[in-house]
């Protein structure tokens, strides 16, 4: 399968390459707006009444984007920018009613269902990365690192840093006033073209407006459809930008299920972020504490294998994609929560780390990373290295590569008896092609393992192309894993097998095949915005060519003017199951060929309404069983200070008498108020039975300065069955400040 997939992409390239030069949009000829220095002092209120304000170039007429590309919006959005010596200046006016859809005033939520407006810069003008600056009217910020390939399912506006905005709502429009610091930009110093487009949600017409006329496949930071900010002079050198951010935290917590008495702790250490040059930067991070993270959102797991959990560290999230978007999403070399976490997601104290990320050339971007952990328990130190760059070639095209290593640190109390616990070192190199338009994408990748006593590298290879059009969406990949493939600092999906009966982990390897092709209709009369009809196929073999497992959804989606939905959906899962799996507390389900079709039905509620839901019905055949599923979700909105939502799922399991049943159970109830928008108060339950747990989290958060919080957290854990039994709880408070320097 190996040498038809690369023979396939190399095919492919030839045809895209070809067309590339064919397809090249240069949106920056005709979207231009140009910048000049301000000549009076700016004050951030959200009123452009300056001079400064009254003389700058306007910019207007906006374009459709979504759910059509089509005509312009029914309200219209005015840009105006400017610049001092330390500020890069934002005006945008926004036509609109006295009345805005609010989902909360808490900073990086919620900004696509919000009304809003926001900017993404592109400073290097590569058409690959840049930053997002997002503001509602109510003066909530979002911000955040935008790289090549992003989309809006990856947006985790993780990035923090320093910035200013003003709003001021009035009876007939809004205005947001927005100041960056150069300092927070990191740009080529003498450039005097920019990437740059504006960004508009008007969620009450449901629809989202771009200054350049983007097709509606591609997300608003889509660099290759930026217009060009064009300066009268070069921007000001940032001059020295170092951020220092000590931390204390106390925690005092309880362990009932290791029977230790309540203990009390204190903590200290700092994260820095040193720019090391205009466009690298260097961050600094001495015993990090992450308590203040929110839990992770549980879900109810019907496979066979472990679940991926989104990583929500902010050390780790900042530029993240040089080191974690290798691979495809079910195989990653890189997976930060392998570093500070085990298996479980418990904590192992991190001593210190330091990570160099950014651009040395205007198409060179490197990553280097060094972390520390501290042995706890029967877990032993371990020290991990990452580095990888990203090469930009002929056009929006990348070639990159990495190396990983973690290291295990053996003492008095850890000795490694198994070889492979000692070290574990990954290196690949992947090639990504993207034409000009953004529409057609290939890729291939080559990555290796190495382990102590393994007489040869193990690989990992996949490739694959895509087209995405306004109509058309189509992916189609191979991939191969060997079975001795290993992925200390990675995740591995379906590589692992368990055997219930005899309650062992079996490693094997296998091909994936994986396609998908949807098209998008636009009924130009009725109440429906657009129909999108999914096939996606998954099929598995083993490494001896035998068939394995296969998938086979079709989806069908009516999305509806007023926000709400619907969603038809049929599955087909074809399953040689070769060792015995256990869903009951009865015997596992044997070896054998299984076919299990099964259908569900999803609405969503209009989402501008103050009280919002979804329900999602399902069954089917399960294995040698059946399944009957429902979720419920629903949100009450108190705009704009309170949010209370409910999600509750059951699946319930049905077996021949001898293999049991099972009723799966998660109920998740969710508060969140907003005091202003610096002072927050969430309270978060999540009831699993699967995971026979019942978890409180309630977190308080005050911003007394820009960036600067104070964070109060109360956790608790019990069991389900026996309910109520505590297994542990904690209370946190930690207090950071963000220090420029």
């Amino acid at each position: 399968m190996n040498k038809y997939s690369t023979f396939l992409v190399s095919i492919f390239l030839h045809i895209c390459l070809s067309s590339s030069a064919q397809n090249g949009l240069n949106f920056q000829e005709q979207f231009k707006l140009n910048i000049k220095k301000a000549t009076s002092s700016i004050k951030i209120d959200g009123h452009l009444d300056e001079e400064t304000w009254v003389v700058a170039e306007e910019t207007s007429d906006f374009w459709n984007k979504w759910p059509n590309d089509e005509g312009r919006p029914v309200r219209q959005t005015y840009v105006k920018m400017s610049y001092d010596d330390q500020f890069l200046y934002i005006g945008i006016k926004a036509i609109d009613t006295n009345y805005y859809v609010a989902q909360t005033l808490k900073r990086d939520q919620e900004f696509f269902t919000s009304d809003a407006v926001g900017v993404a810069i592109d400073p290097v003008n590569q058409r690959t990365n840049g930053f997002l600056f997002l503001v509602t009217p109510y003066n909530v910020q979002t911000e955040d690192l935008v790289s090549a390939g992003s989309s809006g399912e990856e947006m985790n506006f993780s990035w923090d840093n320093k910035w200013f905005s003003a709003t001021s709502r009035h009876e007939t429009y809004w205005i947001a006033e927005f100041a960056i610091p150069f300092k927070t930009l990191r740009f080529k110093e003498g450039k005097t073209r920019w990437g740059i487009n504006f960004l508009r949600n008007d969620v009450k017409n449901n629809q989202f407006s771009c200054w350049t006329d983007m097709p509606t496949n591609f997300p608003f930071y889509d660099f290759g459809y930026s217009g060009s900010l064009n300066w009268d002079s070069p921007p000001p050198a940032p001059g020295t930008n170092i951020a220092f951010i000590p931390y204390t935290s106390g925690t005092i917590s309880s362990d009932k299920e290791a029977g230790t008495s309540p203990i009390g702790k204190l903590s200290g250490g700092f994260d820095s972020k040193i720019a090391l040059s205009s466009t690298l930067n260097l961050d600094l991070t001495v015993n990090p504490d992450f308590s203040q993270i929110e839990v992770d959102k549980q879900v109810t797991n019907l496979t066979r294998f472990n679940i991926f959990f989104p990583e929500k560290r902010t050390f780790f999230l900042e530029n993240d994609d040089l080191f974690s978007n290798y691979g495809i999403p079910p195989i990653r070399p890189f997976y930060s929560r392998t570093i500070g976490l085990d298996n479980n997601g418990n904590k192992i104290p991190i001593a210190a780390g330091a990570r160099i990320s950014g651009n040395i050339t205007k198409k060179t971007r490197v990553g280097m990373m060094n972390m520390q952990t501290v042995a706890k328990g029967d877990a032993a130190a371990q020290n991990y290295t990452a580095v990888t760059f990203n090469q930009q070639v002929h056009g929006r095209s990348t070639v990159k590569g990495y190396f990983l290593n973690r290291q295990g640190i053996e003492d008095k109390n850890h000795k490694f008896t198994d070889p492979l616990d000692k070290y574990g070192r990954n290196a690949g190199v992947e090639y990504n092609f993207l034409d000009n338009s953004g529409r057609w994408n290939a890729w291939t990748g080559h990555h290796f393992s190495f382990k102590d006593l393994l007489k040869k590298p193990d690989y990992y290879t996949n490739s694959g192309f895509g087209y995405d059009s306004k109509k058309w969406n189509i992916i189609f990949d191979l991939t191969k894993i060997t079975d001795k493939y290993y992925a200390d600092m990675g995740y591995i999906s379906r590589i692992d097998n368990y055997d219930a009966l005899l309650d062992t982990v079996i490693r094997m390897g296998y091909h994936q095949i994986y396609n998908q092709i949807r098209h998008t209709f636009y009924p130009k009369k009725g109440n429906i915005n657009q129909i999108r009809l999914e096939l996606g196929n998954i099929i598995y073999f083993n490494l001896n060519e035998k068939f394995n497992e296969s998938i086979h959804d079709l989806s069908l989606e009516l999305a509806l003017k007023n926000t709400s939905s619907f969603i038809f959906m049929s599955s087909f899962n074809a399953n040689n199951l070769i060792f015995n799996t256990a869903f009951t507390d009865k015997l596992p389900i044997p070896p054998g060929h299984y076919r299990t079709p099964t259908g569900s039905v999803t609405y969503g509620s209009d989402i501008k309404k103050k009280f919002s839901y979804t329900l999602l019905f399902g069954g089917g055949e399960f294995f040698n069983g059946t399944i009957l599923q429902y979720e419920v979700t629903t949100k009450f909105r108190v705009q704009p200070w309170g949010s209370f939502s409910l999600s509750m799922q059951q699946a319930k399991l049905q077996f021949p008498e001898k293999y049991g049943s099972s009723n799966l159970i998660l109920i998740a109830p969710r508060v969140d108020i907003n005091f202003s928008t610096n002072l927050f108060w969430t309270t978060f339950l999540q009831y699993n039975n699967q995971r026979n747990n019942f978890n409180i989290n309630s977190r308080i958060q005050w911003r007394y300065k820009p960036m600067s919080d104070l964070f109060i957290v109360y956790s608790d854990n019990y069991f389900t069955d026996p309910i109520m039994k505590n297994k542990n709880r904690a209370l946190v408070f930690k207090m950071n400040y963000w220090l420029n320097l």
